[in-house]
């Protein structure tokens, strides 16, 4: 036999000779595969699974707590965690809700219907298997309460709300009206229709392209009552192109209110609005063609826009007349204010129809709403303070589900 497969043979025999050695004095190593599985002990289940109705909520949530195994103790490495099963019989069949990890006790389902009977099981996880406990627990049953207990602050906030809109609403019904601070496009309406007036040209009033059951044409149509009052005052022609009929009928009337209120009820002109159609292009054209055909020299757009913001306020920037606009949408508000003089910016809208209309109501509505954000600040100031010196009460009692 040649020398070099001699040596081979040789280092093989040695391998070999050392992987029996260490299968004989190490069965920790070598013995550990051949072992049968039997003889690996089970792991303990846990025991005493209880359930109970989660308290103040709407019945959408059961509580679920149980014993830990007896081999989930720190260190062992024996659990990997605990797994719950549910039925809606106590025969199963069982869905998995979802798992903790050991050390835990206690999981709160929250995926279950209400007034609905549930059954539960858990069981235990870990490198040795799993293992279910011996007894299902149940019926668990949510049901729902007539208090949220976990949302009492936000009922405590709306009671204020509540609270500081009736008062201010009184204080203004007994001629005491609260401090609203003027907006600088709110005077800028009274100047173009003073412009307008001037030039001996109409005023064009746009109260947004949405029907009644959006707020901010609610709002427009109120400033259109100031703006028809102004205009009745100076003898100044007004046009109000409408998209919907109910809007179109309110328009009317606060035309003619207004016209009443600067005491010239005779000059009032029933054509001065004008149903155009609820379709958005078809009504931007329609307010295109006041603006090329009748060149007025106050534009005032108040209510709700869209895309045809940009068209109708470019194009009344093109004729050269003075804008002024008002939306809360927000996404419209950087073409108003790139092409009109002034812009009411969000809420400054419902603002404006508060201070022009002196509502009482709507007074009261905007003073207690700016009063409520000042109670905001103050509490979330306080809680901050609180929650630095290691005080969690308001920031619990603040939470809710």
């Amino acid at each position: 036999m040649p020398l070099g497969l001699r040596s081979r043979f040789v280092r093989f025999g040695a391998l070999v000779v050392l992987l029996a050695s260490l299968g004989a004095f190490a069965p920790g190593f070598a013995g550990a595969q051949s072992a049968p599985a039997d003889s690996v002990p089970a792991l303990a289940p846990p025991r005493g699974l209880v359930y109970a109705d989660v308290p103040g909520d709407a019945g959408l949530a059961v509580e679920l707590s149980w014993t830990l195994s007896p081999d989930d103790s720190v260190g062992t490495g024996l659990v990997t965690g605990y797994f719950l099963e549910r039925s809606t019989a106590p025969g199963g069949p069982w869905t998995v809700v979802d798992s903790v990890v050991a050390r835990t006790a206690s999981y709160t389902d929250q995926s279950i219907r209400r007034d609905t009977p549930y059954f539960y099981r858990v069981g235990v996880f870990g490198p040795r298997g799993s293992v279910l406990a011996g007894a299902a627990a149940g019926p668990a049953i949510g049901r729902s309460s007539w208090f949220h207990s976990s949302r009492a602050s936000v009922l405590a906030f709306l009671l204020l709300f509540f609270l500081l809109v009736l008062y201010y609403m009184y204080m203004a019904q007994l001629g005491r009206k609260p401090f609203v601070r003027r907006l600088a496009g709110i005077d800028a309406i009274e100047e173009a229709i003073g412009r307008a007036t001037e030039m001996g040209r109409p005023v064009l009033y746009v109260p947004g392209v949405q029907d009644i059951d959006e707020i901010q044409t609610v709002a427009g149509l109120v400033i259109l009552e100031s703006v028809a009052r102004m205009t009745a005052r100076y003898d100044t022609p007004l046009r109000v192109p409408v998209a919907y009929p109910i809007p179109f009928t309110i328009a009317q009337e606060m035309v003619r209110s207004g016209h009443a209120h600067a005491g010239r009820p005779d000059a009032y002109d029933p054509d001065c609005v004008q149903f155009v159609s609820p379709e958005q292009f078809a009504y931007v054209a329609a307010i295109t063609g006041i603006m090329m055909r009748e060149k007025p020299a106050a534009h005032i757009f108040m209510g709700s826009f869209y895309g045809e913001s940009l068209m109708l306020a470019e194009t009344g920037f093109a004729n050269g007349a003075i804008q002024v606009a008002g939306t809360a949408n927000v996404h419209q508000l950087p073409f108003f204010v790139v092409a009109c003089d002034y812009t009411l910016i969000g809420e400054e809208i419902f603002a404006a129809s508060a201070y022009l209309s002196g509502e009482a109501r709507l007074v009261g509505g905007l003073k207690g709403a700016d009063m409520l954000k000042l109670v905001i600040v103050a509490v979330v100031l306080i809680g901050c303070a609180l929650e630095t010196f290691g005080i969690h009460g308001l920031t619990t009692w603040m939470q809710t589900q």
